[in-house]
């Protein structure tokens, strides 16, 4: 297969959400009470609701930047690629690397809305959690039908709230939800006390809505040193998705409820086969714990239930079979530092060639298993010869992938400003 007959579908990027964002979706009631954007003076913006703070930082929107300026530093729209929290402009980068569609996860709010969690009025939370989700599949996915697979976030602190939320947000045809990793470490029942999630585990396997665990949230399970650098957090924060996993494949939430599905996002697939065979080994082995899979394994049950994705794994990809090669998608992870950008095609050709990936496979990995995952049609708005890395690519000619410093990039942000 040649790089330019792909077809790229990333299962995980990221949104930098836009100021006006709340503009047109909250109710008049509460429009002044919405979250805003205020420029601190550090000259920093930072989002303000209900007295808390959320900005962009750490390593979120580094995209177009040389390597030599990240860090974890908050940062400002006027030094990021436009593409980071511009639609338009994230469509152009997108065809120029190649992609025909992606799953943006959000930014200020956390990668499950916890920012709304924390807030102390909860009725004004949930119209903030719907406004943001009425945004994101609205305003941000229906701009470019054929894009954007739609992404939701959940009111986590009422589960008949959050199950009526998953149904609303299903008839708008969003087929995602991204939750907690592990919901015990944000003050929350566990993912094993079924009373409580009863509501959100039937509701989103009633409408095939994909609960979505995106790493980074579980931080607080790697108790690491003191004085240990923030590379353990980085490296060690895949390990946290089979924590997860754990929680999930021997809690009950998949023997009791078998239309579950879960996608693991940007946690890698590294993991996946020590793991599994390390349930396995327990399962057969410790019969006195009293598990019960039925005529299945522990690996099967996980097949069944199970979407990993990873940005880029050479080891892992030659042993994709010890995993499931229907459970393995790729993302890019856009604009996130680990995103591969412009030359995503011939990263990803290159890589699974090297593992020895038939044509069929890369197709499965590429985009088929993601959207048979997730219930999404990729061809229908774009014919399929138009959404090819070539056919992309040729629309986007013009797209500037120059790496610019924060300063170069602020002064293109003024003079533009400035002619507008």
């Amino acid at each position: 297969m040649n790089p330019d007959d792909m077809i790229l579908v990333s299962i995980d990027d990221h949104v930098i959400e836009p100021r006006d964002m709340f503009e047109h979706h909250v109710p008049e009631r509460w429009r002044s009470d919405a979250p805003r954007v205020v420029v601190k003076e550090d000259g920093i913006e930072r989002w303000v609701f209900q007295g808390t703070e959320s900005t962009s930082g750490s390593l979120n929107a580094v995209v177009g930047w040389p390597k030599e300026e990240w860090g974890m530093d908050p940062t400002t729209y006027a030094e990021m690629r436009p593409g980071a929290y511009d639609v338009n402009e994230r469509v152009r980068d997108m065809n120029r690397n190649g992609i025909l569609a992606s799953m943006c996860f959000p930014s200020f709010v956390g990668f499950s809305g916890g920012y709304f969690q924390r807030s102390p009025d909860k009725e004004l939370a949930l119209v903030m959690t719907q406004a943001y989700n009425d945004w994101h599949i609205d305003e941000w996915a229906a701009s470019h039908p054929g894009r954007f697979i739609p992404l939701a976030i959940p009111p986590v602190w009422d589960p008949h709230a959050l199950a009526a939320e998953v149904r609303r947000v299903a008839k708008k045809g969003c087929r995602a939800m991204t939750m907690p990793e592990l919901p015990h470490l944000q003050g929350l029942p566990s993912y094993h006390n079924v009373d409580y999630w009863d509501p959100f585990f039937r509701a989103a396997s009633e409408e095939q809505v994909v609960m979505c665990l995106h790493i980074g949230q579980g931080f607080a399970a790697i108790n690491s040193a003191p004085d240990a650098p923030i590379d353990n957090l980085i490296i060690l924060a895949t390990q946290v998705s089979a924590i997860a996993a754990q929680d999930l494949l021997w809690g009950p939430a998949f023997r009791h409820y078998p239309e579950l599905k879960v996608a693991f996002s940007e946690g890698g697939i590294g993991w996946i086969p020590f793991y599994l065979n390390r349930c396995d080994r327990h399962y057969l082995n410790q019969r006195w714990l009293g598990h019960d899979f039925g005529d299945l394994l522990p690996s099967d049950i996980f097949r069944q239930h199970a979407l990993a994705c990873y940005v880029t794994d050479p080891a892992t990809l030659k042993i994709r079979d010890d995993i499931g090669i229907d459970n393995i998608a790729w993302e890019c992870d856009y604009p996130h530092s680990d995103s591969i950008f412009p030359n995503a095609p011939e990263f990803v050709h290159a890589e699974l060639t090297a593992a020895g990936c038939s044509d069929a496979e890369i197709e499965k990995i590429t985009w088929q298993n993601s959207c048979r995952f997730f219930g999404w049609d990729p061809f229908r708005h774009i014919a399929r010869s138009d959404a090819t890395v070539g056919a992309l690519r040729a629309q986007a000619r013009d797209v500037d992938t120059t790496i610019r410093s924060k300063r170069e990039w602020r002064a293109l942000y003024e003079a533009s400003a400035a002619r507008a």
